[in-house]
């Protein structure tokens, strides 16, 4: 890269720290005080890159296309707006979130509860793996809010009686260029036909492909479109290095990474199942605190070392990147 380039670039990341800083708090974009007590709570001090750009727009009534990162925080950049809707004009089965995995429907949830933790928000997550009679039981009680993979929630549309989404306000569509990568583009289309046309719709994607963009107009009315990132571009938190190892050495070198790092949390990708076994089994004879995750164990059992990795219970997951309905 040349100097020229480099001036370049560190000029617009000035200009993005203090397009940032201008905003100081949630309240200044116009979250309301019981959200803003539970912004504070999750240690959120200031908006997001994301959230800044997308609250203003989200409480004007706009639908939005988000063009974010991964770990930019595009979960509240969603969730407040519908949250504070919901408080305004309270119903059941209020809002819609689709997700493409199982373990980011959780996470979503989550997040969903601790914002509206003051509100009596009742959530409901939506996914493979998990008895459909307790998914039922929990659709029955008409939640504020449904987290769900797709997939599942078409078996539940066209098999459990008595759900559908006529009174739907909002629909998001989370990591949607990964959900249309999973080929989940039938399931969506099924879903747009029996939710209400008169609804808010959020799009959230780390990448702007052709698909997401038939998608955009398929499901949007004049958005604003929002990008705070672009195809190459990571969490301005995240450090990144590139090592060639032959493959022999693969293993020993890992643990001398693990060694080196000791006393941090580590998240090990391997490219199949049986590797994320092997390399979990191997760890643990050599006394790392190792936990496996992949598509092959149950839900329950997925849901276990991700619980106990997040309460660092387990410094060291080793998993595929999970992709289910």
């Amino acid at each position: 890269m040349s100097d020229s380039s480099e001036d370049e670039y560190d000029a617009q990341a000035d200009e993005e720290v203090e397009e940032t800083e201008e905003v100081k708090t949630f309240a200044e974009l116009g979250v309301n005080e019981v959200l803003c007590e539970a912004c504070e709570r999750l240690g959120w001090k200031v908006p997001s890159k994301i959230q800044a750009a997308t609250l203003p727009a989200a409480f004007s009534g706009k639908d939005v296309i988000g063009l974010a990162e991964t770990g930019s925080g595009k979960t509240g950049a969603f969730a407040i707006p519908i949250l504070q809707d919901l408080m305004e004009n309270p119903q059941k089965l209020f809002g819609l979130v689709l997700t493409p995995t199982r373990e980011l429907a959780y996470q979503i949830a989550e997040q969903f509860q601790a914002l509206g933790s003051s509100m009596g928000l009742l959530t409901a997550v939506i996914v493979g793996g998990v008895d459909k009679v307790a998914q039922s039981l929990a659709l029955a009680k008409r939640p504020h809010i449904i987290i769900a993979t797709p997939g599942r929630l078409i078996d539940h549309l066209e098999e459990t009686k008595g759900f559908n989404l006529r009174s739907l306000k909002f629909l998001v569509m989370d990591e949607a260029d990964r959900m249309l990568n999973l080929d989940f583009e039938v399931e969506l289309d099924k879903i747009l036909k029996v939710i209400p046309k008169d609804r808010r719709t959020f799009l959230f994607s780390a990448t702007m492909t052709k698909k997401v963009a038939k998608l955009e107009r398929a499901s949007l009315k004049d958005p604003m479109k929002i990008e705070v990132s672009n195809k190459y571009k990571t969490v301005k938190s995240l450090m990144q290095y590139l090592l060639f190892v032959p493959q022999k050495y693969k293993e020993a070198n890992l643990v001398y990474v693990l060694n080196e790092k000791a006393g941090n949390t580590f998240i090990v990708f391997c490219s199949t199942c049986q590797s994320v076994m092997k390399t979990t089994l191997m760890l643990r004879h050599l006394g790392f605190p190792a936990l496996p995750l992949h598509g092959q164990m149950s839900q329950v059992k997925r849901l276990g070392s991700l619980n106990k990795f997040k309460a660092k219970e387990r410094s060291i997951l080793v998993c595929t990147l999970v992709l289910t309905k």
